[in-house]
């Protein structure tokens, strides 16, 4: 895969990712706050960029979305043990879930 097509994808999951962001936020702002790990002021802008604006934000080279677990030891818990498959998924969400929504990322943002 060359530089250029990996840039296209990562734009295009960068659009994906922000108007599913919106969606969920419309739908049910709670418990989107919840998952996508956001603050209510970056919730309520998010809710107020137009399509352009959106469209200008997901044309980046970085993923504006980031990987929901804080480590790899975390991610070996889920996928490694032998889980009933529904416990999994309960499992998955508690370990997101214990991870704070308003911790700076790698950036100090």
């Amino acid at each position: 895969m060359n530089d250029e097509s990996l840039i296209n994808e990562i734009q295009e999951l960068n659009l994906t990712y922000l108007l599913l962001a919106q969606r969920m936020l419309k739908s049910d702002r709670a418990s989107a706050m919840f998952r996508l790990k956001i603050q209510d002021e970056m919730a309520e802008l998010l809710l107020s960029l137009s399509a352009r604006q959106l469209a200008k934000l997901s044309r980046t080279n970085q993923l504006l979305c980031r990987f929901g677990y804080e480590d790899a030891e975390q991610l070996r818990i889920v996928t490694h043990q032998q889980r009933e498959q529904d416990l999994c998924g309960l499992h998955a969400s508690l370990l997101m879930a214990s991870r704070q929504h308003n911790e700076p990322d790698e950036t100090g943002n």
